[in-house]
């Protein structure tokens, strides 16, 4: 522990954190913002269902299979170099995949986007550990980090959908540009700059195992969760699991690893990440019932269902903000378990959504998910980056973003499987009677197909079809939602298991970068 007490923040830190977190904002904006436009990209350059795909799936893909290389690179280059390397690519990239002409170019700049992408989460906070050495204003900054994401998630759909009323689908990928130039501009004047003295050269057999067993197992869960279990997913993820185990082996043998397997050993580090998965594992699982409840068994349209989900958002925001003043009265400990117990209280409330007041008890869920895995997530951070060394703080924050990343699959998957034979067996039990079989098979399939079947047929008869198909997928949402309930609270105790010594030594959150 030094002797002295940490230096306060000045003004240009604080203005260097706004500057940071903007294109974090954007970031998280890229990741929803296309969805709302692939009607108009598909009329206008007609990609085949395999490209569709890879428009909306390669940006992520490679923005989770390279956050652990780009975290090392940053702490090996120097963070801020690379932050503004990868500005200068997503500005670029994003210029250009505005003007596409053919849906391999705009496959092509989605790719790039998601390389310059990877550069962002961990080479940002990284640097707030370079900018912040007093304890408490750190986890105020990365509380506005975490509200950065939360805020461009909330506001991504409702700036996609005003471009799209007035603009070409280009123009929802021209908001990265000004924002990339502040950064290129600002950068150099307020941001510092850090990197490894002591750092190795980059193995180049690690970079490719670790992308290799991320996208072969991203890949695979995402194929299940769209079209369920199969044998080629399912290679694809045991693959990506045979080559993560010798990225791992790799990494104890080597001098300078890509990924530290020593920061495990530290308890806060590891209570960290894990409550950390755990709650983006049952977060994103239940979310994806949720959007498809509110337009297809409410009957919202999209920009009401996305209001709708604004609050949960605005709660993390609030969340995120209010967990370094909460931090100042109680320890790690009683915030991880009391915000994860909170958050099971959230997904508790989502039970009965299919009542008679169903959306103002989901909304009323969601919130207090949001607020009380908002602190968790904040102050996880925190410790995450600075149960590190100063040097590794990079690579601890990819980490960290990875496990965010690699969870949502997970939990896209795995409730979807879970929610979908629900669906179906609740579906199958009251099927109206006399329905064709290829009614009855594509209503089966999903809500969506349901929906689409009972277009086709006459109104009596596609009215007990909806009916039905709407309560079972209930049925569904309500067992995700408590094992979501279940799950944060195994998250809960996990984190308590680990940190059940107490407060983490200061020495690991005090020492300068």
């Amino acid at each position: 522990m030094t002797s002295s007490s940490p230096g306060k923040a000045t003004r240009k830190e604080w203005i260097g954190l706004a500057v940071i977190a903007l294109p974090c904002m954007v970031y998280a904006m890229d990741l929803t913002v296309l969805n709302l436009a692939v009607p108009a990209i598909s009329a206008q350059l007609n990609p085949s269902s395999s490209q569709l795909l890879w428009i909306i799936d390669i940006y992520g893909f490679l923005v989770a299979g390279l956050l652990i290389t780009m975290g090392t690179l940053g702490d090996r280059i120097g963070r801020r170099k690379l932050l503004l390397i990868g500005a200068a690519a997503f500005g670029g990239a994003s210029a250009i995949a505005a003007f596409s002409d053919s849906a391999g170019m705009l496959i092509a700049m989605r790719a790039l986007l998601g390389i310059a992408g990877a550069t962002l989460a961990p080479s940002t906070m990284s640097l707030i550990r370079n900018m912040f050495h007093d304890e408490h204003e750190r986890q105020l900054a990365i509380g506005i980090w975490i509200a950065s994401f939360s805020l461009g998630s909330a506001i991504g759909p409702l700036v996609g959908g005003l471009l799209l009323q007035f603009f070409w689908w280009g123009s929802v990928f021209l908001v990265a540009v000004p924002v990339m130039l502040l950064l290129l501009v600002l950068g150099p004047l307020l941001l510092p700059e850090y990197r490894d003295p002591e750092a190795g050269r980059i193995d180049a057999l690690s970079v490719a195992q670790s992308l290799a067993a991320v996208l072969a197992m991203i890949y695979g869960l995402k194929q299940i969760a769209q079209h369920g279990l199969a044998w080629a997913p399912a290679a694809a993820i045991v693959a990506g699991l045979a080559v993560g185990v010798a990225f791992v082996r790799r990494q104890r043998c080597l001098p300078y690893p890509l990924l530290d397997m020593s920061l495990f050993l530290r308890p806060a580090f590891s209570a960290a990440i894990a409550a950390y998965a755990l709650s983006c594992l049952a977060m994103f699982g239940v979310y994806i019932f949720i959007t498809q409840y509110l337009q297809l068994v409410l009957g919202l349209d999209p920009l009401r269902a996305g209001l709708v989900t604004v609050p949960w958002a605005l709660g993390f925001v609030v969340g995120s903000l209010l967990a370094p003043r909460l931090a100042r009265r109680v320890s790690p400990l009683a915030i991880f378990v009391g915000g994860l117990l909170a958050a099971a209280v959230g997904f508790a409330l989502i039970l009965p959504a299919g009542g008679r007041f169903g959306l103002e008890v989901l909304m009323a869920g969601m919130i207090v998910m949001s607020l009380g895995m908002a602190p968790v997530f904040t102050i996880g951070n925190e410790m995450i980056i600075t149960s590190a060394p100063p040097e590794r703080a990079g690579s601890a924050s990819a980490i960290s973003e990875t496990s965010a990343e690699f969870s949502g699959a997970l939990g896209i998957a795995l409730f979807g499987s879970i929610g979908t034979m629900i669906y179906r067996a609740g579906l199958a039990q009251a099927m109206p009677d006399g329905m064709p079989p290829e009614l009855a098979a594509a209503a089966s399939s999903t809500l969506g197909g349901a929906v689409a079947a009972a277009h086709s047929l006459p109104g009596p008869a596609a009215e007990a079809m909806l009916a039905a198909a709407r309560a079972a997928f209930v049925d569904a949402l309500q067992l995700t939602a408590l094992i979501g309930a279940i799950l944060v609270v195994f998250a809960a105790a996990v984190a308590a298991r680990i940190l059940r010594g107490g407060r983490r030594a200061p020495a690991l959150g005090d020492d300068a970068a």
